[in-house]
């Protein structure tokens, strides 16, 4: 291969391995960091090797470092972390938050600069561009919420311009006195749990609080949650399955019987601060100890799989230390100033990191020469990394004579990156590396670098995945596991999916082989066996028909009626052997049977016949039917004249009254005022002129229950006026008998198209009080129904007619002390009315306000006046309408949700309001908090709110953003087919039932009893026969709940398609 081939440029192999050296139930292990300032590649490399490393992970051995992050990078792979072995490094990040919120101990047994065990310095960055040098990302939060001890070492946190909250820590509590640790504090901090500083004097370090009995156990670190050794947050030397210890359980033990010295059947090893069963495979055992390297005069040894320290017969083996480790524990990289200490060594405890010169330390380059040293060696515990090298050296043959590499110290064992002039690597001794990943990387002219020839070296399964593509992909490759990720097939393709065979003549779809492809034979294809089904994916391309074959195709069925040439139709039929044959010319159509066949004469002078009796039957029926319309619509219009003249007649018996007495007034003035004892006190009040219907219990019928409450119950029902032939549908609502008749009162005194009215009052035991039906409910159901389909305009239009209905009883000084959004109910989608008077309360032209005395209040709706002093005006109910504005907002939510009743009062007084729905803009909510001041006369009144909210309503994308999923309904004219009339609905969900006590007004003139589609809360739709009135003019249809023989339409059965077919099928004649 030549050099810079496509073999050798930038090759990269990455074999992973897990981070994990040992687990315990419930903790995962890792090993750390040690690379203090070093940033290694780029920055998002350098966050991928954190990420890795620290994942999922529960302790970690050594060091945590995290550096070099940027703004962008997530951080929360830290939360799992609970344990540190050495420091916690948080240096030269761009991250706001550093989320180490489970992390309790820091144990230092390695120390930063030898004095710190936790250091948090450098976390900024800042436009260096800019004059006043301004910080544009930085830590603004270190969050260690748990950390509740330090044992070794000091803290250092400077040079962090954007961190705060972070002045009230005492972090004399953290630490361990006794080490007399060293403290740089220039911050603030995160608030505390003291388990220290308040522990009674009978406690010998931590504690859970300030009594004796609180102590935590003497082998506790970071506190407890109990006095004994298992209730320990963290260990402070040895943890053994949960239990903390001072030391491991030893390997020998003295035998009192036999007095001699036995292997402990349940010895363990010290691995960190935990006690393990087995060290980890790359690391050496010694002393009932898990270690990197092994003691003076000792030397490494293998046995039955284990590597063992033991002691040297004579001259032991030059084992030297290697960066990180004895002498060299500071150093950074080999250099001039050291490699003299790796003449002659054959092992190197530690690592060996070959980096460019630094001019800081000014440390001369070094001899290249010198790196013959290294041509000794045999073993490196640690890693090898290789980022400079020689420019004369084409190779690291120096290094021919390395037979095993440990990869103890990180997950990295062998890394050579960025060397451009490297030829090949030249380890021809290299039999073993035992844990780590191999990278090579950003080596241009680097070459005999087969993937394949490092899998023997691995010892972990971890190391080497050994995921290849699937057998089914070429030598191409693949890019992904599975037959659906090959880059080519070996065989054939199915559909993106390589294969073995296709389904020629078994199997499930039949397939044709096209151009190394398996393509599905045609639906019409008769499957065959042991032959082809076909040749092609083609109808024409069948072996046997499945049906029917007209001419070379084939079909589901012979053309019947198909448009052919000009005007002309097109009508074949099937012979006995499934060949469509085309019928005789003086056909209309025909048909087939066993022997014979059949076809319809076209007589012109029988057709003639048919259509012209079609056409006098459709007339006469039509006639027919217009008649019996005009004649309901006549009876339904003399019965609403005459309900309308009885009203009327009231009316001018009050004004004859008052024009009479004005005649006597003047003839008899003086008179009256000579025989006056006491003086006038006149109003000013108008007389309530209101019509009062006293109903029979019997001309009306209640049909089901509404709902009800605390003033009664709401039934739906049919009133019949006396002597009438008519059904009205209304709401009755029978009143509790504890209950006064004083609604009714308060419902006949209004007349607004925005205020629901009274029609009647039946005086029976209970008394009943008979109003409009409302078909939709209220808005309240509504809009948490229909939240997909409310759009801005619906939703102003509603607080428009809402405010202009409280600003006519507001004009009748008419207090409502009950206006929420579940007493608004819809006439329909556009027309809104207002109703529920139980609390309703006529203030006189005298009085101002109205002092209730207790009893069920809505108190989350109530003004704060309401609640402390049970004083209402029509300033209470303009809060109580911003709470309503404030439901329809957010489509039927709660107001104070999760708040109790009790603590409304004292939440309004602390200055709390409802918050901003997502939908509204600062325009509409600002007016909602207008209505919600404390001085009541700083609310707006309700011709003020008409006025705002009818601005907005005129623009209602620029003051609400509300999302809406509407399918424009689409509706058909009106086909009169044999005089039956139809009307075909597209979206049923948006155009909703609609009932109203105007429709026999409105609508007089057209039919009953047509088939209409009833709307079901659960989803579901159907068709069905019953009595309803449709207005062809406007295009809507009404809709009435009458619950029988519906035909169920699953919600995908929506589209027009679906409801134009149903309809068809159970009404002919509709389309």
């Amino acid at each position: 291969m030549k050099p810079g081939g496509g073999g050798g440029s930038a090759a990269l192999l990455l074999l992973l391995l897990g981070c994990c050296c040992c687990s315990s139930p419930g903790r995962r292990v890792c090993q750390g960091m040690s690379n203090q300032l070093n940033l290694l590649g780029t920055r998002e490399n350098h966050y991928d090797s954190m990420v890795r490393m620290f994942s999922n992970c529960s302790v970690v051995l050594e060091n945590l470092e995290v550096t070099y992050s940027l703004e962008h990078h997530d951080l929360g792979f830290l939360q799992t972390i609970q344990e540190v072995g050495g420091y916690v490094l948080i240096a030269m990040n761009e991250a706001a938050t550093v989320p180490l919120v489970n992390l309790r101990l820091i144990r230092g047994q390695s120390l930063y600069e030898g004095r710190y065990s936790l250091l948090v310095m450098s976390n900024y960055n800042r436009n260096v561009s800019s004059a006043t040098l301004n910080y544009t990302s930085g830590l603004r939060q270190l969050q260690l919420s748990s950390l509740t001890e330090i044992l070794k070492g000091g803290v250092k946190v400077t040079h962090n311009p954007l961190l705060c909250n972070v002045d009230s820590v005492q972090w004399r509590d953290l630490v361990d006195g006794d080490s007399s640790p060293s403290m740089l504090l220039k911050l603030d901090a995160v608030a505390q749990d003291f388990t220290k500083l308040q522990c009674a004097e009978q406690c010998s370090r931590r504690c859970r609080g300030p009594k004796p009995i609180d102590c935590c156990n003497e082998h506790c670190a970071a506190g407890c949650t109990g006095p004994r050794a298992t209730d320990c947050l963290a260990c402070r030397d040895f943890s053994d399955d949960g239990t903390c210890k001072d030391t491991c359980p030893p390997l020998k033990l003295y035998d009192p019987k036999t007095h001699q010295v036995v292997n402990n059947p349940n010895a363990k090893f010290t691995f960190g601060a935990t006690c393990v069963k087995a060290c980890p495979h790359n690391y050496v055992v010694t002393d009932g100890s898990c270690v990197r390297t092994c003691g003076t005069g000792m030397y490494e040894v293998e046995e039955q799989g284990v590597q063992r320290c033991r002691t040297c017969d004579g001259v032991c083996p030059k084992a030297c230390n290697g960066v990180g480790v004895g002498s060299l524990i500071n150093t950074i990289a080999v250099n001039a100033s050291n490699v003299e200490s790796f003449r002659n060594c054959t092992k190197i405890n530690g690592n060996i990191i070959l980096i460019e010169t630094d001019p800081h330390y000014k440390i001369p380059p070094m001899d290249p020469e010198k790196l013959e040293y290294f041509r000794t060696v045999k073993e490196i515990t640690g890693f090898l990394l290789i980022q400079s090298w020689p420019k004369n050296l084409t190779s690291l043959s120096v290094f021919e004579n390395l037979e095993i590499i440990r990869g103890r110290t990180t997950h990295h064992s062998l890394a050579v990156v960025r060397v451009p002039h490297l030829l090949w690597l030249g380890f021809r001794s290299l039999k073993e590396v035992s844990a780590g990943k191999v990278v090579l990387k950003d080596n241009l002219q680097l070459c005999f670098t087969r993937r394949d020839k490092w899998t023997h070296l691995f010892r972990s399964r971890d190391q080497d995945q050994n995921r290849t593509c699937d057998q089914q992909c070429t030598e191409v490759g693949c890019w992904g596991p599975g037959p659906s990720m090959c880059v080519s097939c070996r065989h054939f393709d199915r559909r993106g999916r390589c294969v073995q065979l296709c389904n020629l003549l078994q199997g499930e779809p039949r397939e044709v082989e096209v151009n190394s492809s398996c393509v599905r034979c045609h639906s019409e294809c008769l499957l065959r066996s042991r032959t082809p089904t076909c040749f092609g994916p083609g109808p024409d391309q069948c072996s046997q028909c499945a049906h029917f074959k007209d001419g070379p195709h084939c079909v589901p069925r012979c053309p019947h009626g198909v448009q052919g040439g000009g005007d002309t139709l097109i009508w074949k039929y099937a012979d006995g052997t499934g060949q469509c044959q085309p019928c005789h010319q003086n056909c209309t159509s025909c048909w087939v049977y066993i022997l014979f066949n059949t076809c319809r004469a076209a007589t012109h002078s029988s057709l003639a016949v048919a259509v012209v009796g079609g056409l006098l039957v459709a007339v006469i029926m039509s006639l027919v039917v217009f008649v019996l319309l005009r004649r309901r619509r006549i009876l339904r219009k003399r019965t609403l004249r005459r309900l309308l003249q009885e009203r009327e007649v009231g009316e001018k018996t009050v004004t004859a009254g008052t024009d009479r007495q004005l005649e006597h007034q003047e003839t008899d003035s003086l008179n009256f005022v000579l025989q006056l004892v006491e003086p006038l006190t006149p109003s000013g009040q108008a007389p309530n002129q209101a019509l009062l219907r006293i109903l029979k219990e019997t001309e009306f019928k209640k049909v089901r229950v509404l709902g009800s409450g605390a003033f009664g119950t709401v039934f739906k029902g049919l009133w019949i006026p006396e002597g009438e032939n008519v059904k009205i549908p209304v709401a009755i609502k029978v009143l509790r008998e504890a209950t006064s008749p004083k609604e009714a009162y308060v419902m006949a005194s209004v007349d607004h198209p925005h205020v629901c009215r009274l029609l009647g009052i039946c005086l029976t035991s209970s008394v009943q009080l008979v109003t409009q039906l409302m078909p939709y409910g209220c808005l309240l159901d509504y809009v948490r129904l229909h939240r997909d389909h409310v759009g801005a305009q619906w939703l102003l239009n509603w607080c428009v007619q809402i405010a202009k209905g409280m600003n006519y009883l507001e004009e009748r000084h008419l207090v409502h002390r009950d206006l929420a959004a579940r007493n608004v109910l819809l006439k329909n989608p556009n027309h809104v009315k207002i109703t529920d008077f139980g609390l309703a309360k006529l203030l006189t032209a005298n009085e101002k306000e109205y002092h209730a005395d207790g009893g069920k209040v809505p108190i989350k709706w109530m003004a704060l006046e309401s609640i402390l002093q049970w004083t209402y005006t029509h300033q209470s109910d303009v809060w109580s309408y911003g709470v309503t504005v404030w439901e329809l907002m957010t489509f039927g939510s709660k107001p104070y949700d999760g708040i109790p009743a009790s603590e409304i009062a004292l939440v309004l007084e602390r200055g709390e309001r409802l918050p901003q729905p997502p939908v509204c803009t600062i325009d509409v909510y600002m007016i909602m908090v207008k209505c919600w001041m404390i001085d009541p006369s700083s609310r707006p009144r309700f011709r003020e709110l008409m006025v705002e909210f009818s601005r907005m309503a005129s623009d209602p994308s620029r003051y609400l953003v509300v999302q809406v999923n509407l399918a424009a309904a689409l509706v058909e004219r009106p086909q009169n087919t044999l005089g039956t009339m139809f009307y075909v609905v597209g979206n049923v969900d948006d155009v909703l039932p609609q009932r109203s006590e105007k429709v026999l007004q409105v609508l007089p003139r057209f039919l009953q009893n047509v088939p209409v589609i009833q709307y079901v809360k659960s989803g579901t739709f159907c068709l069905q026969h019953s009595e309803g009135v449709v207005d062809g003019t406007h295009s809507r249809m009404f809709f009435y709940e009458t619950f029988s023989q519906c035909s169920v339409i699953t919600k995908e059965q929506r589209s027009q398609k679906k409801i134009l077919e149903m309809f068809s099928e159970r009404y002919q004649g509709v389309r």
